[in-house]
């Protein structure tokens, strides 16, 4: 059983989110909602601790990224920051490396800010309220709620896109964003806020998904007004295809990359739009002319925001004589040492293709 946190319940708010949750019936939504969680939760890492440093690093790492994806990433980065101060006094280099295949770098960017001004201005420790916390590089409003009330029980709501999609089909009514938000408010159990937060987040991530809700599961499907039927407010997001080429060039070593081996980097300029100052295999928008067909090694899928890229990746030693038509080449990049890798930035797609080589 997980641990609870009691706290005094503020009198009820006399709006209502469908006639079917007030009063009364609201203290069983909650309670049944919460009974759920107890029983279906996922056991996540982050929800063992009360330490709002792990709580704030796990909310930062989940912005748009898989929880698949965050696991590993959220462990390694522990164990070399550990703690607020540690990252405070860490490197952006250090911490981008750390980040490295998480993607939306800015995130490690503001982390890393955040960090040193908790250290500097709060003496390592967090506010323990939303609005304070909103005050910090990179805390909106949604993790500013989540820290508050699952690290210090403050009873505020938070509203992410699982719990937007979830009080829309209870509702029946396109919400929005502060009404979304007022609703969330009024639903939330004051006694367990933490608790009936994530319990939300859950329930729209693994019962009431966008696609295919499993409705015949769903611990609140009788105060639901759709029953899963999601509402159309417009139309699909539109995706970006292109294609890419990148070179994989490997020297000395084993020749597998191994060992006291090196790999040809480029880093992108500090001012780029996108992940700069990251390091990336040499790469280009066109096909090279006169392409050996001994190159051409493998093709991976990676999307970058709203686009989605087939990248064909090419390995061969006579593509030294074989130039790329654009700047990649012209950016005549860096001789990287294998085992120095793991301490440099690099893009999510080069770590991607480093590790389907074998190369780290």
């Amino acid at each position: 059983m997980r641990p609870r946190i009691a706290v005094e319940s503020p009198p009820f708010s006399r709006a209502r989110v469908n006639p079917a949750i007030s009063g009364k019936d609201l203290v069983c939504f909650q309670r049944t909602l919460l009974r759920w969680y107890d029983q279906h939760f996922r056991d996540l890492p982050w929800r063992a601790t009360r330490d709002p440093y792990r709580i704030w690093l796990s909310e930062i790492m989940l912005q748009q990224t898989r929880v698949a994806a965050v696991l590993d990433h959220y462990r390694i980065f522990l164990e070399r920051f550990p703690n607020v101060h540690a990252l405070a006094a860490a490197s952006e280099e250090a911490v981008l490396a750390a980040w490295s295949g998480l993607g939306y770098y800015r995130r490690a960017r503001m982390l890393h800010r955040c960090a040193q001004q908790i250290a500097e201005q709060h003496g390592g420790g967090f506010p323990q309220n939303a609005e304070t916390l909103l005050a910090l590089p990179g805390i909106g409003r949604y993790t500013a709620a989540a820290i508050a009330s699952i690290a210090f029980a403050e009873p505020v709501a938070v509203v992410d896109g699982n719990v937007e999609r979830v009080l829309q089909r209870l509702t029946a009514i396109d919400l929005a964003a502060p009404q979304t938000w007022q609703y969330a408010q009024v639903l939330l159990a004051s006694s367990r806020p933490g608790d009936f937060n994530q319990a939300m987040m859950e329930l729209g991530a693994t019962v009431c998904v966008p696609r295919e809700p499993r409705c015949t599961v769903c611990p609140v499907r009788r105060w639901c007004m759709t029953r899963g039927e999601g509402l159309r407010t417009g139309p699909p997001s539109l995706r970006i295809k292109k294609e890419m080429w990148c070179v994989m060039e490997l020297r000395g070593g084993d020749g597998n990359g191994s060992g006291s081996g090196g790999v040809r980097l480029v880093q992108r300029p500090r001012k780029a739009a996108l992940m700069p100052g990251m390091w990336e295999l040499p790469q280009s928008s066109e096909c090279p002319r006169l392409l050996p067909a001994a190159a051409r090694w493998r093709t991976f899928r990676h999307s970058i925001t709203v686009t989605d890229y087939t990248v064909h990746v090419l390995r061969d030693a006579r593509l030294r004589d074989t130039p790329l038509p654009c700047t990649s080449r012209a950016a005549k990049g860096k001789w990287i040492a294998i085992d120095r890798i793991p301490q440099i930035p690099i893009t999510g797609l080069t770590r991607k293709i480093l590790k389907a080589g074998g190369i780290i």
